[in-house]
């Protein structure tokens, strides 16, 4: 059974930091591509950032310089540090892999809140 248990969020002033993290179980980690992604109030879910198996990222424009995406695959856990933090940037943050929301669309784990504000 594939799980994804994000942790890491939490409300933040203007300019802070956070550093997210995913851990996955399930399924072939090591192999897999992984992303984060965000759903905003009343905004369809985007994505952020996403890493290749061997350590290739790309970034969403909105986030590009601010946000760094990385893994560990010794701990199947992928994370999102998080600088320059803006009010835009608040949503619920999960992760996920690309192969498996190819299949199963709709399989999110709970995710974690990030709010930014003074």
């Amino acid at each position: 059974q594939v799980q994804l248990v994000e942790s890491g969020g939490g409300l933040v002033q203007p300019g802070g930091s956070l550093r997210l993290s995913c851990a996955a179980s399930g399924f072939a980690f090591s192999i897999s591509s992984m992303g984060w992604y965000r759903q905003a109030p009343g905004k369809q879910r985007e994505s952020v950032a996403t890493i290749t198996s061997d350590g290739r990222t790309d970034y969403t424009d909105s986030v590009k310089g601010r946000f760094t995406i990385s893994r560990d695959n010794a701990k199947n856990t992928v994370y999102l540090q998080m600088n320059s933090l803006k009010p835009e940037d608040t949503a619920v943050y999960y992760c996920n892999a690309p192969f498996r929301l190819k299949l199963f669309p709709n399989a999110w784990g709970q995710g974690t809140q990030v709010t930014v504000s003074s």
